[in-house]
């Protein structure tokens, strides 16, 4: 389905739980969350209502995240109904890793395409430093065992951030030598957590891309969100994601459904729809959600606003 700015909206990403393991830096309160009553999250067979009409307005695509997707029970059933929708094309998720390993095997059983790993470091003391309580170890395994099962391509998204893995470039470059992964560095945004380190962390990629002049771009390479970059006999790829210094909203495709029900149809507007009172009416369900997709705004205004205008937190949304 098109909005009214003529893109075609194939995309769904759907925040499963606010819950996580970890407790990112720029994502997470230190001391945790208020944990939601279980009446105002999703169960997955409401979640799955929504994925079977989002599928007959178009959405081919569809990501579940979080918080972090692997610590809720069933997730691969839910995966399996998923993949059982004959327009569903692609199924992935986003996780931090550390559950993974165990669980891939059974995820891709299930239908999982191929997953996204949110990895910042590869320096153990900074892991910790980072996620608070993380081990670097059990994300590491989860990547090799990803790629033994064929679960490709296994993207790593990492937020670079001044002060912090900015010096750690070269590493995870070294690591797309050996590994055929593709880290894709993302600009730290200013909206929840984040816009406490902002302005001290932040940094742009062609800051990077300048000191690297051995990186070629990949001029045919199709994302609507990376410039992809490759180093001559690498087995991997570095992407760069650069939602405010480089904005790719005139290419967005995706809408974003949250733990609680509701649609955000851009990641930085406090706009929301509420699908959950619209659950047992399949009619006003498509409606709603058509006309949801039909307004997507046609930018954010981080560039000017300094700041997000989302009043959700990153792990309310899932990225």
């Amino acid at each position: 389905m098109r909005d009214s700015h003529g893109r075609n909206i194939n995309y769904l990403r759907i925040s499963v739980t606010d819950r996580c393991n970890l407790r990112c830096i720029y994502c997470m309160p230190e001391q945790g969350i208020k944990k939601l009553e279980h009446v105002d999250i999703l169960r997955f067979e409401e979640i799955f209502k929504i994925v079977k009409v989002s599928e007959k307005l178009g959405i081919n695509k569809v990501r579940y995240t979080g918080g972090e997707p692997l610590v809720m029970k069933d997730i691969d059933k839910l995966i399996y109904e998923t993949s059982k929708l004959q327009g569903i094309e692609d199924i992935s998720i986003t996780t931090n890793g550390i559950l993974l390993g165990d669980m891939a095997s059974d995820l891709k059983k299930a239908g999982l395409k191929r997953v996204n790993i949110s990895l910042d470091t590869l320096d153990d003391v900074k892991f910790k430093s980072i996620t608070r309580i993380g081990n670097l170890d059990k994300v590491m395994k989860s990547i090799d065992r990803c790629l033994t099962l064929g679960l490709k391509p296994v993207k790593i998204n990492t937020v670079l951030m001044r002060g912090f893995n900015d010096t750690e470039f070269e590493d995870f470059l070294n690591l797309t030598r050996e590994m055929p992964i593709e880290i894709r560095f993302i600009e730290l945004m200013p909206i929840g957590e984040g816009i406490k380190i902002y302005d001290k962390s932040k940094i742009s990629f062609m800051e990077i891309l300048k000191n690297h002049p051995e990186l070629t771009q990949i001029e045919n390479e199709k994302s609507s969100t990376a410039q992809m970059y490759k180093i001559k006999g690498a087995k991997g790829k570095i992407g760069f994601i650069s939602p405010v210094s480089c904005k790719f909203c005139a290419d967005c495709n995706k809408i974003r459904l949250t733990s609680t029900g509701t649609i955000k149809p851009c990641l930085h507007s406090k706009e929301e729809i509420n699908l959950k009172q619209y659950l047992n009416n399949e009619e006003m369900l498509t409606n709603t959600l058509k006309q949801a997709i039909f307004d997507k705004p046609l930018e954010h205004h981080l560039e000017e606003e300094k700041i997000s205008r989302s009043e959700k937190m990153m792990y309310q949304i899932g990225g």
